[in-house]
């Protein structure tokens, strides 16, 4: 059952975190926006948010199979070199660790995304990992009407 639902008591909150969704949905791209949505939401096991961003891909014309390889992709062929360094980044940050991100990770994502579109996926992954901890804290649940 969910704990509380923070949209309704605590509306300002939430009205400043979707600022930063919406900023994210207009200047990251819109494919590599939700396999960072998806590879983060898996990683912090939120269920609402695989449910709600696997099916807003799915209807974005996303196949099926690229979004079940999100959860192996090192290993699977189905990904560009931008969508990969997108998803180490994302692993870096949401498994955020004593040492930071590795200067690896950070040296393959900046190889091949401009200092403003690494500054904007900085924001998109900060953003889904915002959504994931309210979520998971408040036990939110995917829709089962579906």
């Amino acid at each position: 059952m969910q704990r509380t639902n923070g949209a309704e008591v605590a509306p300002e909150g939430y009205q400043a975190v979707l600022g930063l969704e919406k900023y994210v949905q207009a200047n990251v791209e819109h494919s590599v926006l939700e396999l960072v949505k998806l590879r983060a939401s898996m990683l912090n096991g939120c269920a609402f948010c695989v449910d709600m961003h696997s099916r807003d891909a799915l209807a974005a014309g996303e196949s099926s199979r690229r979004l079940f390889a999100v959860a192996a992709w090192r290993e699977a062929p189905f990904f560009t070199e931008r969508e990969r360094t997108a998803l180490a980044l994302t692993e870096a940050v949401t498994r955020l660790g004593e040492q930071g991100v590795p200067d690896e990770v950070w040296d393959a994502a900046a190889a091949v995304w401009s200092e403003k579109e690494l500054a904007d996926l900085l924001i998109a992954i900060a953003t889904i990992n915002v959504w994931n901890r309210l979520a998971v804290a408040t036990r939110t649940q995917p829709p089962t009407d579906v």
